[in-house]
């Protein structure tokens, strides 16, 4: 039997219940992932709080996406993969259980040096950032301003930015300052004088802006420090993005991503996992919880008391 977390009906944390089931079967293009761990994001916590749109609930709903482990069983039509290869898990069809369906180009191999709550950490912040910085046309030399900088996400694109070769700037609270000193970028507060902390730091101006945060004050002193608004994109506020005149990927953006933006995804992924095994990435991991307090992740991501880095539920 499996065991998964899922919901039947939109709401606060509580809606999310343990199950047990029959373990699942691959369907064309698809595997079975025995799940040794899996990473909560955000999303997760808006889609199950109605916050994200999605399809009407009509079968119970399997929260997450991201997860690390190793393939249980090979659906039809897939290959260059086998039984009891170690992967990393992105675009699961609900990752917070012992056994997940994963489409085949969601899986990455995961390198044995990488650990298994680390693997399952990369998935979508290692992805979005990546997609977002090759998007944005990052190249060395550049100045880079990442607001959120100390977030999953954040972190991951500070990291790969300072590997394209750019100076990045990152907006944190002071708490996490060090945090982003240790990951190679310039930290300022965020808050009133935002803009003028930047200059101070950039005098000869900033190149591009990655918003991780979402706030009218983020955008709009990211507006101030660049020379033309498509230079900064953002992965929150894509609803409302095109009255920016910025860009967006996801955050409820209504622009899918092109098949360029797809590979990059993948290909972030691989590279993130690639150089945490060589020690030059880090994953940090802010907390780790077994399957059934997956409820408590996410009450910890809505209340703002989740530590910083990747929370991961362990099966």
């Amino acid at each position: 039997m499996a065991r998964f977390v899922q919901y039947t009906a939109i709401g606060g944390p509580e809606v999310l219940e343990l199950a047990e089931g029959p373990v699942p079967t691959p369907g064309e293009g698809q595997v079975v992932v025995e799940v040794k761990a899996a990473g909560v994001n955000p999303i997760d916590v808006k889609l199950r709080a109605g916050k994200r749109p999605s399809a009407p609930i009509t079968t119970p709903r399997v929260s997450g996406s991201d997860a690390a482990g190793v393939i249980a069983e090979i659906g039809p039509g897939v290959e260059g993969w086998s039984v009891g290869d170690e992967v990393i898990v992105t675009g699961a069809k609900g990752s917070y259980a012992t056994y997940a369906v994963v489409p085949a180009s969601g899986l990455t191999a995961k390198p044995a040096a990488l650990s298994w709550a680390q693997a399952a950490g990369l998935g979508i912040p290692a992805a979005t950032a990546y997609q977002a910085l090759r998007s944005l046309g990052v190249e060395s030399g550049m100045t880079v301003l990442v607001h959120a900088a100390s977030g999953a996400v954040g972190q991951a694109a500070v990291q790969f930015a300072r590997a394209m070769g750019a100076h990045v700037i990152g907006t944190a609270s002071p708490a996490n300052h060090d945090r982003l000193r240790q990951l190679g970028a310039v930290p300022v507060e965020y808050g009133d004088g935002l803009v003028e902390r930047a200059r101070a730091v950039a005098p000869d101006g900033v190149d591009r802006v990655l918003d991780g945060a979402g706030t009218d004050e983020a955008i709009e002193a990211s507006l101030e420090l660049v020379s033309d608004p498509q230079h900064v994109g953002t992965i929150v506020r894509g609803a409302d993005a095109p009255g920016w005149g910025i860009q967006a990927w996801s955050g409820g953006s209504k622009v899918p991503l092109t098949a360029e933006q797809q590979a990059w995804r993948a290909e972030g992924i691989r590279i993130a996992a690639e150089r945490a095994a060589r020690g030059e990435f880090d994953v940090e991991i802010g907390r780790t919880l077994p399957l059934e307090q997956a409820a408590d992740a996410h009450r910890m991501i809505e209340d703002g008391t989740a530590p910083r880095g990747k929370i991961v539920l362990l099966p």
